[in-house]
């Protein structure tokens, strides 16, 4: 075994942490099955926002770091694909969202000319909003430019990391329900369309059928999203249907659905149909707007994080970094610095 770092994953999560560990000197090795650009991070719409993920006071201060992150980041969105963006979070109040309602700049209540038809509360906030394949691209390079690099690489046991390693971090996402023997994970399907944009710049997510029955939503961003609150981030009574938009550099990406337990990867045309329609009672210009590309990807679900250590075979380090289910983004770099310090 060497003294260096293998990182499991190359999505978000695993970028991020092989970056933090590259900077503070470690020599490190991201093995990715897919390449960036076509993991499960990069179907995300990017919403930096606490959603279906616990625990609640973990995630707050994961969260939190993340921000403190992103918004220098915002500085170079070219660079980093990270800007500050505002919108509207429908059917949510600050007393549900804890110290993450207390850290956004600005946020505050919307009134009631700031919320579409069907909602009757919601939120008005800045943050991040993260063009992913960008953002993905950026930590690759920020850890190319740390000495590490990353290797295409598919594994079917963690043991072939830990043969080669003395510090393996395990970031596999959904991959770890088989790597680990651990069934507590599993996929919550997400799918969205993307659309030429007529002109929408700010974001809008609805959550937990606030709206009118034909405009009810929680909300979903296919690996790295929004919600309501931390607190019901992880309930299992998650609406199917959700509804948000979110102006990318490359598109409008419209949202979406959040079914637990389906793993398929291919877009359902009547979904599709839905979710446009759903968007477009928030947008009407939406309607008429040309489809530029149909995405699913399955948010890698589990009822808490599992971020902690443990002795691999032969006496190395093993840590897990995984179960982020649609808000890898959101808490990436907090999740980040803690798997960093359990490497020792």
């Amino acid at each position: 075994m060497s003294a260096e770092v293998i990182v499991v994953g190359g999505g978000v999560i695993g970028l991020t942490t092989a970056v933090v560990l590259a900077e503070r000197g470690e020599r490190v090795r991201v093995w990715a099955r897919d390449p960036a650009a076509e993991c499960t991070s990069a179907v995300a719409g990017g919403l930096c926002w606490p959603y279906r993920i616990e625990p609640q006071k973990l995630v707050e201060e994961w969260s939190l770091r993340s921000l403190d992150v992103y918004v220098p980041l915002a500085a170079e969105p070219s660079t980093t694909g990270v800007r500050m963006v505002a919108g509207t979070m429908a059917d949510t109040r600050p007393a549900e969202l804890g110290r993450w309602a207390e850290a956004v700049p600005g946020l505050r209540a919307a009134s009631p000319d700031e919320l579409p038809g069907g909602w009757a509360q919601g939120l008005r906030a800045t943050v991040p909003l993260i063009d992913m394949p960008r953002h993905l691209a950026y930590l690759t390079e920020r850890l190319a430019a740390a000495g590490g690099r990353v290797e295409r690489r598919e594994v079917s046991d963690l043991r072939e990391a830990t043969a080669e390693a003395a510090v393996v971090v395990n970031c596999s996402g959904l991959g770890a329900r088989s790597l680990t023997g651990d069934p507590s994970v599993g996929p919550v399907r997400g799918q969205l369309v993307v659309v030429e944009n007529p002109g929408v710049e700010e974001w809008f997510v609805a959550t937990g059928g606030g709206g009118s029955a034909s405009v009810s939503a929680s909300t979903a961003s296919a690996s790295a999203s929004a919600s309501a609150s931390a607190s019901a981030s992880a309930s299992a009574s998650a609406s199917a249907e959700t509804t948000y938009l979110l102006p990318q550099p490359y598109g409008l990406v419209l949202g979406g659905t959040a079914q637990e337990g389906d793993w398929s990867r291919e877009p359902d045309p009547g979904t599709a149909a839905a979710i446009v329609a759903r968007c477009a009672r928030v947008r009407p210009e939406v309607a008429e707007a040309r489809v530029l590309a149909h995405r699913v990807g399955l948010r890698p679900a589990r009822p808490a994080v599992r971020l902690e250590r443990e002795v691999a075979g032969g006496g190395g380090v093993l840590v897990h970094n995984y179960g982020h289910g649609g808000a890898g983004v959101t808490v990436a770099w907090g999740c980040a610095e803690v798997a960093a310090g359990l490497v020792g």
